[in-house]
């Protein structure tokens, strides 16, 4: 996550593009952004109507401070190149691509939207989601500065790995962590992926703190039930956020003083403490802002 520009992505709801009524839902959802979808949420039939639908809506100006995306269909589809074409004159915050596999993809991409016009805020949002995707992803995060986002799409990476869906996610472990190296590496925000049980609420709890403590900055999520327990995961609680200040006052007074050691509640900090306070209170104030 850069230090200089705090997004809240703790909540990034996918919805389905083919229901207006769910488009116009979502204007009062506490969801941090807004995924409207062209690709599996609408069926073959529909993807022309959903496109002017998703396209108007993202245009619209009526989300509030939602970052509103567009997904489009992927790069092997027939609808892919329309999907693009629209999305980059609806010009929303970021175009969702599903199945980016290498720096080519996102290469082709990046061109298909600066042809279609699409205004310099309109960033990439990359969804890992294959094994070799897996495998490039420094490659991928570092393609282009358009691409912002990393998205993991840990359903289609499972049904790749012939894996199996168990709590930890001991299976996936391998992929998810290349990917968050990935993002670190190369400056990129990364997003978890589902969780598919939308009654499970303990279980959803558990993999938002298990993607807190991986490093994630926000879940993808697919049901509006799951937007406040994931904002209030992702979220600093009070103790980091009293910490976080008392890091700060002590390393700011000792450096006045000239003292070389500082310590708070016994404990030794260090400069990589103090960035990682500023860190929880640049969230912090992204979230209440």
């Amino acid at each position: 996550m850069s230090q200089l520009e705090v997004k809240p992505r703790r909540s990034v709801l996918y919805m389905p593009g083919a229901n207006e009524r769910a488009l116009e839902k979502a204007k009062a959802l506490p969801a941090d952004a807004l995924i409207l979808d062209l690709e599996d949420a609408v069926a073959p039939d529909a993807k022309e109507a959903a496109r002017e639908r998703v396209c108007a809506a993202a245009a619209s100006g009526e989300y509030g401070r939602r970052e509103v995306t567009i997904r489009v269909n992927g790069l092997d589809t027939e609808w892919h190149d329309a999907d693009l074409r629209a999305a980059a004159q609806a010009g929303p915050a970021a175009v969702v691509v599903p199945k980016v596999n290498s720096a080519h993809d996102v290469h082709n991409i990046e061109r298909a939207l600066e042809l279609g016009g699409a205004p310099d805020h309109t960033a990439i949002w990359a969804m890992v989601e294959t094994p070799v995707a897996m495998l490039h992803a420094e490659e991928i995060a570092a393609a282009s500065e358009r691409l912002t986002v990393l998205v993991m799409g840990t359903n289609d990476l499972a049904k790749e790995l012939h894996a199996e869906f168990v709590p930890g996610r001991a299976p996936l472990l391998g992929g998810l962590s290349l990917c968050l190296l990935a993002a670190r590496a190369t400056g990129k925000v990364i997003l978890d992926g589902v969780y598919n049980d939308v009654k499970d609420v303990e279980g959803f709890k558990a993999e938002c703190l298990q993607g807190r403590q991986f490093g994630f900055d926000g879940k993808t999520l697919i049901h509006p039930g799951q937007i406040e327990p994931c904002n209030e995961v992702f979220s600093p609680s009070e103790a980091e956020i009293e910490q976080s200040r008392k890091i700060i006052a002590a390393f700011e007074e000792a450096k006045a003083e000239g003292r070389g050691v500082v310590t708070v509640d016994g404990r030794m900090i260090e400069n990589l403490h103090v960035d990682n306070a500023q860190r929880i209170l640049a969230l912090a104030e992204a979230f209440t802002a």
